[in-house]
């Protein structure tokens, strides 16, 4: 996808950009590659910076209501101070890394409704910032992800939703301002004590943090408050086929908040190849998650024209 957008601290016979990405599919610590493509306008125009950013939207709780924000997570300059001739054009290639934590977007090469990651242009021209429309960046979960969701379809939860909430999860050693929820609804043995499960990712080079959040239904556990729960897997270590590994974090969390008649917060170790694996269950999981796949988030602010151009279904 390609974007211009002429320079407004020109007007008109002002220079334009273009940023244009020859990868826009990535995985989280993977990189986007592209140029800036510049043309000149009318006069010579000096231009002292080119940032690029990349940028999601994330649910912010405000009191008892929550609303949508726009959130740069990683930026690199790739250029400044540089003349552009008038009328000529000039091309700026970019290498933009991907923060591990980044939130993953595809599924399988589905789309995952709600989750729109872009890539952001702001040119500074004489000491004034001009912002490019986005690039959208569809971010594909890394094998370890993959197979741990694989997992939940393949125990029979059923894929609900995915959002992006603004905040820390304490004790994962997070470092973005916010975090993702891979949403499902309870596999029917666990129905009676779970109204959902959310699933969220804190990704290192080295592993992936698993941190399971429980909706519970009250009675059972003494009341219908969140539980969480915390995993970990290595990349490296992890077997193919993780069904085993998940369903023994399900059935020790349940039986140990059950014995203790209530929900806490739990940390646990990692889980490598001990476990062993029989092979991989993504084509399962593929069919269920495609249920509610594929959409758009509505951006709002200063980016909501932009985000709503490459919405969701590329």
């Amino acid at each position: 996808m390609v974007f211009g957008k002429l320079l407004g601290a020109f007007g008109v016979g002002g220079p334009s950009v273009d940023t244009v990405l020859t990868n826009a599919h990535t995985r989280p610590g993977g990189v986007v590659n592209g140029q800036v493509n510049l043309t000149g306008g009318k006069n010579d125009a000096k231009i002292d910076r080119i940032v690029l950013s990349l940028v999601t939207r994330v649910e912010v709780e405000s009191g008892e209501h929550e609303h949508a924000a726009t959130v740069e997570f990683h930026q690199v300059q790739v250029a400044g101070g540089l003349v552009l001739p008038a009328g000529q054009q000039q091309a700026i290639p970019f290498s933009l890394s991907v923060p591990w934590e980044a939130p993953v977007t595809q599924v399988l090469h589905q789309h995952l409704r709600g989750m729109v990651v872009g890539v952001h242009t702001e040119v500074e021209i004489a000491g004034a910032r001009d912002k490019s429309d986005l690039d959208a960046v569809h971010i594909e979960a890394l094998p370890t992800q993959q197979s741990i969701l694989d997992a939940f379809v393949n125990l029979g939860f059923g894929f609900k939703g995915a959002d992006l909430e603004h905040g820390h999860i304490p004790g994962t050693g997070q470092t973005l301002p916010f975090y993702q929820e891979i949403e499902f609804y309870p596999a029917p043995q666990y129905s009676h004590a779970v109204n959902e499960v959310e699933v969220t990712f804190i990704t290192d080079p080295r592993r992936v943090t698993v941190v399971l959040e429980f909706a519970k239904r009250g009675g059972m556990f003494s009341g219908g408050h969140d539980a969480i729960t915390q995993f970990s897997v290595d990349h490296l270590a992890a077997p193919t086929d993780l069904r085993a590994v998940v369903e023994g974090w399900l059935q020790q969390a349940v039986s140990r908040h059950q014995s203790r008649g209530g929900y806490g917060y739990a940390q646990h170790g990692s889980h490598g190849s001990h476990h062993g694996g029989h092979g991989g269950g993504m084509g399962a999981a593929a069919g269920g998650l495609a249920v509610g796949l594929v959409g758009g988030y509505v951006a709002g602010e200063m980016l909501e024209d932009a985000f709503e151009d490459f919405g969701g279904d590329e």
